[in-house]
């Protein structure tokens, strides 16, 4: 696995983290309201975390995840990622993307990790933040 798979792994992990503890606080207080367990199940948790994912991106182009990281979410051009490609990328990872991998194993990233078919499908790119320090400069 190259090194921006990788990061991006973890950077879904510390995303995932942060969403489980929003969705416990959230359906705390949707559990007076709403009493079907299904919908705490399957919607509250997808709902919160594609609603904090989706603001993250819109805001600052990266989530808390790759900010950690050193990630960044771009359109392939260049530029932040409109409200389209952002809700493109997320459908197509969170149900489509899970079929691909299945069908082409190898040919699931390209460009170094980069680049996945939720990427290719939305017209984005995962780029490595440059570094500002002296040294690296």
């Amino acid at each position: 696995m190259e090194s921006v798979t990788k990061k991006r792994g973890a950077a879904f992990a510390i995303d995932l983290a942060i969403s489980t503890a929003v969705t416990f606080g959230v359906e705390k207080l949707l559990r007076k309201k709403l009493k079907s367990e299904a919908f705490h199940a399957l919607i509250t948790p997808t709902l919160v975390m594609w609603s904090l994912e989706y603001a993250q991106l819109k805001t600052s182009g990266s989530t808390a995840g790759y900010q950690a990281l050193g990630l960044s979410l771009e359109k392939e051009t260049g530029g932040r990622p409109t409200s389209k490609q952002i809700l493109k990328r997320m459908a197509y990872r969170d149900l489509i993307s899970s079929f691909d991998y299945l069908k082409d194993r190898k040919g699931f990233q390209l460009e170094a990790g980069t680049l996945m078919p939720h990427d290719r499908y939305s017209g984005t790119i995962v780029k490595e933040a440059e570094c500002s320090c002296k040294p690296c400069k």
